[in-house]
């Protein structure tokens, strides 16, 4: 694979490199409605990154201040087809880069209960061990303190 380049989007058209992710990871995959996975969170305000090989737009992440010096990550997605290669984890680690930049103290993340393995390998730990139900998916609240 290629160098991936790297889009920080906050402009309706790059967001809509996040949102063709979405549907195909999410919507296609998992069979959610585009209802539940775009939400009021969607849009002005919130930002995307998009990671794209060739252009196509392959994994992305958004986030979003909820308060004081706190943002939220939600809405990781990595194209099934480029699963493997650590794509989550760099959307990831470029979306805490912009937030630092930004002056953000802490990130909170709603994670399925099957990647919490994944954000603590990223530094985030568990605020409690109560397993919430977060659409289909059980969740429970991590956290990184920047």
């Amino acid at each position: 694979m290629k160098e991936l380049e790297v889009m920080r989007a906050e402009e309706e058209w790059q967001r809509a490199g996040a949102y063709s992710v979405r549907i195909q990871g999410m919507n296609r995959q998992h069979h959610i409605s585009l209802r539940d996975e775009f939400d009021e969170h969607d849009g002005e305000g919130t930002k995307y990154i998009i990671l794209l090989d060739q252009g196509y737009p392959v994994a992305t992440c958004r986030f979003y201040e909820i308060g004081g010096n706190a943002v939220t990550i939600g809405r990781v997605v990595v194209l099934p087809e480029y699963r493997e290669h650590h794509l989550g984890e760099r959307v990831m680690q470029e979306a805490e880069s912009w937030i630092k930049e930004l002056g953000y103290k802490e990130i909170i993340v709603d994670s399925r209960t099957v990647a919490v393995g994944f954000y603590e390998k990223l530094g985030f730990q568990k605020t409690s061990d109560e397993v919430y139900m977060s659409g289909v998916f059980e969740c429970v609240k991590m956290h990184k303190i920047l």
